[in-house]
């Protein structure tokens, strides 16, 4: 009896096993596996969304043009670097966990969450501009401007008018912080040009008072606000996982620090490095969809 309970005190744990595995490798397996159903639960989410911008942008690629047209493919482009460079840095917390390299592991994972850090900075600086100039789609979120007369003395007070893209904004009146759109310099090219779809035709445009067709400025408005609806959901929701990943970093950051991931033992890290890679990844089809397309018809 007593030498069935010596055998029991002495018996050999790997570590980081937990008491229900037989194993790490069935432990590993089953994390693997957990890791990846989440992972696809998180791209069938996205894909919802982006189903919803693709069919969209077909009905009214005009006004999702203009939209795209108003973000600044600079912030965009720079994101997307430092997401890039932010995922060697998380691939190499992971190799140097597979080295039982303590130190390189916790520089590694501060750079990562550097770089995590810069990217929401960005997207504030961004959603600020957005809430300056009156793009937020929600009403009364906006910037709220007082009724200046000086603007109805250049014609500010028009609901539509062209837009200089190579002049600085021009703030326009706006008391009650609504969605506020005077661009409609796109879709008149594209009346000029006559390539417009059948829904973009019904979209834009109202009967005057000769019977010909103008453009509506609010029904125009009002599809280039479904964009901006699109923008804010799909990169807030991003940036919501970013923050998630941030919070992540913080616990591998303290967990690496003392020490608990050498080369027997490393699974948190490499599934940490699963999540991270996969926001990097969804921001790389955000960035193009939202930034890009449309943006040759100003040229």
């Amino acid at each position: 009896m007593s030498t069935h309970e010596t055998s029991d005190k002495f018996v050999y744990h790997e570590p980081g096993l937990q008491h229900q595995f037989e194993d790490m490798g069935q432990q590993e397996e089953s994390v693997s596996i957990g890791m990846w159903m989440f992972l696809v639960q998180e791209i069938l989410f996205f894909g919802g969304l982006f189903t919803a911008y693709l069919v969209f942008r077909s009905k009214y690629p005009m006004a999702f043009a203009a939209g795209s047209n108003h973000l600044d493919a600079f912030w965009g482009g720079l994101n997307t670097l430092v997401l890039i460079v932010s995922s060697l840095t998380m691939a190499l917390t992971v190799y140097y966990a597979q080295k039982s390299n303590r130190s390189m592991q916790v520089i590694m994972i501060v750079l990562t969450m550097f770089f995590g850090a810069t990217f929401l900075g960005v997207k504030a600086i961004e959603y600020t501009d957005k809430y300056n100039h009156g793009l937020i789609p929600v009403a009364g979120l906006n910037k709220k401007i007082k009724d200046d007369k000086a603007a109805h003395e250049t014609g500010h007070e028009k609901p539509c008018w062209e837009v200089d893209h190579n002049a600085p904004a021009v703030e326009h009146p706006n008391p009650r912080g609504d969605f506020q759109w005077t661009d409609c310099s796109l879709v008149k090219l594209a009346q000029d040009k006559n390539f417009l779809t059948e829904s973009e035709k019904i979209g834009y445009f109202v009967k005057d008072e000769n019977g010909g067709d103008r453009i509506d400025a609010n029904k125009f408005r009002d599809k280039v606000r479904i964009f901006f609806f699109l923008y804010f959901v799909m990169t807030g929701l991003h940036a919501l996982h970013m923050i998630v990943g941030l919070g992540l970093m913080l616990w591998l950051l303290w967990t690496a620090f003392r020490g608990h991931y050498t080369s027997e033992y490393y699974m948190p890290v490499e599934m940490s490095g699963l999540y991270w890679h996969f926001v990097d990844i969804v921001w790389i089809f955000l960035f193009p969809l939202l930034y890009l397309l449309g943006r040759h018809f100003l040229h």
